[in-house]
């Protein structure tokens, strides 16, 4: 067999059954177009491997979406025990200032002295505002409000407004007696504003007069 291969090397190339010529004229013009035949490769995929597959992907698919949900549950756990904390907190506080009946008499008392200085600085009266002020800081009314307002402050925010309220009284009694309106007035302003937020942090507004 090997040696009519050799002798007919025309054996290896396609017979006239798989290539065949047609010629078409197309406006005067002679073409020829060659029709291969080209063989049929089989192309199936086995059902089982099909099957495996789709099996992997729904697999694969369903464990995304498991954690995703165990994802979304633990946020939902942690976002519960933060809401559960602050509304401890706030039960706890309000308790506090319920019972700080003492505390609030000490801070009332500072409205009572602010509201008497400003409108003595409003007046540009600045002796009277220092009488009511007193000669110091180190008074006996604001050692009180001041052990009042630490004891009922507990987040650092109302701590922070704790501290600019003090810093702005003593600029207020420096100004008073230097007899500077201006500076008077600016500290003043400085001091009820930080007083009033920290009212408003604590939740105190409501149950104080003059706010």
């Amino acid at each position: 067999m090997a040696a009519n291969f050799l002798s007919n090397p025309t054996t290896f190339l396609p017979s006239s059954s798989s290539l065949t010529s047609q010629k078409h004229t197309v406006k005067g013009t002679s073409v020829c177009k060659a029709v291969c035949r080209l063989p049929n490769y089989p192309t199936h995929i086995s059902k089982r491997s099909l099957s495996i597959n789709l099996t992997s992907l729904f697999l694969l698919s369903l464990t995304g979406n498991a954690n995703a949900a165990i994802l979304e549950a633990d946020d939902d756990l942690e976002l519960l025990e933060k809401v559960k904390q602050d509304r401890k907190k706030r039960i706890e506080k309000q308790t506090v200032l319920n019972s700080a009946n003492k505390d609030k008499e000490y801070l009332q008392d500072v409205i009572f002295k602010l509201s008497q200085v400003g409108q003595a600085i409003e007046n540009n009266d600045l002796p009277s505002a220092g009488s009511i002020l007193g000669q110091t800081p180190d008074v006996d009314w604001l050692k009180k409000a001041n052990a009042a307002l630490s004891q009922l402050s507990s987040s650092p925010e109302e701590k922070a407004e704790v501290d600019t309220f003090n810093s702005s009284l003593t600029s207020l009694y420096s100004s008073v007696t230097k007899n500077d309106i201006e500076g008077s007035k600016s500290a003043f302003v400085d001091s009820a504003s930080a007083f009033e937020k920290w009212t408003t942090l604590t939740g105190l507004t409501g149950q104080l007069k003059g706010l």
